[in-house]
């Protein structure tokens, strides 16, 4: 078996862990944006003469988080598939050979 089927194999790889940082990296909210996004949202309920709750907070967080681990499943589920097939194919090619 030659190096090409190996290097498509580790592209793969490389690949997924790129996938997994960069959707973990552009999560709609990242922590350290939390308590600026807080102010906002007390400022805006202060805007429109309501009253801030911390359950409703915690609400707007949960949903943006939920939202966030839904991108991250779904680049991670794409990395799996892709790692798998070029994992596949090398185990073909391997077999090819040896046979």
């Amino acid at each position: 078996m030659n190096n090409s089927e190996y290097n498509k194999a580790e592209d793969a790889v490389n690949n997924t862990e790129n996938s997994l940082k960069n959707a973990a990296e552009n999560a709609k909210w990242k922590i350290e944006d939390l308590a600026d996004k807080a102010k906002d949202y007390i400022n805006e309920k202060r805007d429109n003469d309501q009253e801030a709750s911390q359950e409703d907070w915690f609400d707007k967080v949960k949903n943006n988080a939920s939202d966030a681990w839904d991108d991250i499943k779904d680049k991670a589920n794409d990395a799996w598939e892709k790692t798998k097939d070029a994992a596949e194919d090398v185990k073909a090619e391997w077999n090819k050979k040896t046979n």
